[in-house]
């Protein structure tokens, strides 16, 4: 594309719909429909991009490939871009759910379309740009870039508390993102690099990795969030508009598990192994008390953000037992969590848009208005849950076995946070969906349209499919996975092996 590689291509077609859509003119309602069409027509070019990149990625290795590297501000550091296992599902989930987004905003968004629109597609750059930056430069400046397009979108589009809830998601994620910073300038002057191939070849010294990690742990456990940093997702999740919390919930989040296995895991290994008791003690918090938390609710909503807190629990829980079962696991739960809580989100903007209320106790008795919704809601809570044949189960497996063979005690604990996910998960549905139907707004409510049927429907497809066949996400993270686990044995035990040399001191 232009003399640049495919991996350019999908940063550089976001970026040229958002170019158009500055460009409309005309009065209100032909800018408004020619918006929505711009970019519609802008997602689904991404996303059918994204698919040559995977026709023409080798599952069976474990290197980087469609790699690009291109002069920047020094030769040391490049403009340089490569996606692997790791990268590959996240790139492919996230142009997946952006034309998703564009449909759920069609009819709830009314005002200022054209900037609406125009937020949306800058974020898909800076999101894709995450997940295949090859330089830690250039990593962090889109990582930093999201909070700009989100900010707006919340603080914008978002419903009466957005202020406060769009200020408290801007310095949370900044004061994290800054110690980053540091981190990045700390590894530069370390190995005289950004390159992260070169930077995973590179031993940092153990007492700077734990300085390094504690860096980069502000930056990533708040993107994920971590329990106790996890207030601010719960204010942005309530007031966003429903497309800000799908791809909040679907891909933003997913940020801080990368930046998990792409620096702390694969450059840190020895500083992981000393924190991991510290990060199980927050992911069996995080849990268990978002689980409970969840119980409590009356906001549809809000019941969701906190049930994404738990689950992103057990992502950051599988990868620190830094066992393959556990790793696969959390990686497997990461793209499933984003095709679960996206479709959740969806599904209760959905009932916005009928009812413009997310009380629980407004609805019930929904499935004899309403079959189709009650069926898609069905998957979405079952996948929830975590039951067999649904996608949620096979990551919350695997994760569980790996921290089993890690620590039987924090695996005991997490066991908890599963069964309280049934708990709350079927008793909202109970609640919203059967039961009588005595409320009368709700005699006239009319089932998922057409739009609505295009939006959901994929993501059922898709929870269903992996749920029964696993084997196509699995099969692409499995050497990269394999590399990282021989990368960190390697580091453990010539660390075991400098320390033995040691002499005994008398």
């Amino acid at each position: 594309m232009l003399g640049l590689g495919i991996l350019s291509g999908l940063l550089i077609v976001p970026l040229c719909g958002a170019a158009f859509l500055l460009t409309l003119n005309g009065d209100e309602a032909t800018v408004a429909r020619n918006s929505r069409w711009a970019a519609l027509a802008t997602t689904v070019v991404t996303f059918l991009l994204s698919l040559v990149a995977w026709s023409r990625y080798d599952t069976t290795s474990a290197a980087y490939q469609l790699v690009e590297s291109h002069p920047w501000l020094t030769e040391t550091i490049r403009f340089k871009l490569g996606v692997d296992g790791f990268s590959m599902p996240l790139v492919l989930l996230t142009t997946l759910l952006m034309p998703i987004c564009i449909g759920a905003s069609w009819v709830g968004i009314q005002t200022r379309l054209k900037e609406y629109f125009v937020a949306f597609l800058v974020l898909e750059t800076m999101m894709i740009g995450v997940f295949v930056s090859l330089d830690l430069v250039v990593l962090y400046l889109f990582f930093e870039g999201t909070l700009i397009p989100m900010f707006l979108i919340v603080g914008i589009w978002g419903s009466k508390g957005r202020i406060y809830a769009t200020f408290k998601f801007f310095f949370f994620t900044l004061f994290g993102s800054v110690l980053m910073l540091l981190g990045v300038i700390a590894m530069y002057w370390e190995a005289g690099t950004t390159d992260i191939p070169q930077l995973l070849q590179h031993r940092f010294p153990a007492h700077m990795q734990t300085w390094l990690w504690l860096a980069f742990f502000a930056a990533f456990a708040v993107k994920l969030p971590k329990w106790p940093l996890h207030t601010w997702l719960l204010d942005a999740h309530v007031e966003a508009p429903t497309a800000g919390s799908v791809i909040l919930a679907g891909v933003l989040l997913k940020m801080g598990g990368y930046g998990f296995i792409r620096i702390s895991l694969s450059m840190l290994p020895l500083a992981c192994r000393e924190f991991a008791p510290l990060v199980f003690a927050l992911a069996i918090c995080a849990i268990i008390f978002a689980s409970v938390a969840a119980m409590m609710q009356t906001d549809i909503k809000k019941l969701v953000a906190y049930s994404s807190v738990a689950h992103m629990g057990f992502v950051t829980l599988g990868l620190f037992t830094m066992t393959e079962q556990g790793i696969q696991g959390a990686w497997f739960l990461m793209i499933s969590h984003g095709l679960v809580s996206s479709a959740l989100f969806l599904s209760v903007g959905v009932l916005y848009d009928r009812m413009h209320t997310r009380e629980i106790a407004a609805y019930g008795g929904l499935v004899k208005r309403m079959p189709l919704y009650a069926v898609a809601m069905m998957v979405f809570t079952m996948a929830n849950v975590g039951l067999p044949g649904t996608s949620g189960f096979i990551g919350e497996f695997l994760a569980m076995v790996g921290a089993f063979k890690a620590n039987p005690h924090v695996a005991f604990f997490a066991v908890f946070g599963i069964i309280l996910s049934a708990c709350y998960a079927l008793w909202v549905y109970a609640r919203v969906v059967f039961g009588k139907l005595e409320k009368p707004s709700l005699r006239n409510i009319k089932d998922l349209d057409t739009r609505e049927m295009l939006m959901l429907g994929p993501l059922v497809a898709l929870i269903i499919y992996y749920g029964v066949h696993p084997g196509p996400i699995l099969d692409t993270f499995a050497p990269s996975t394999d590399a990282l686990m021989v990368s960190m044995k390697a580091a453990l035990s010539n660390t075991q092996t400098a320390a033995a040399a040691l002499p005994v001191p008398r």
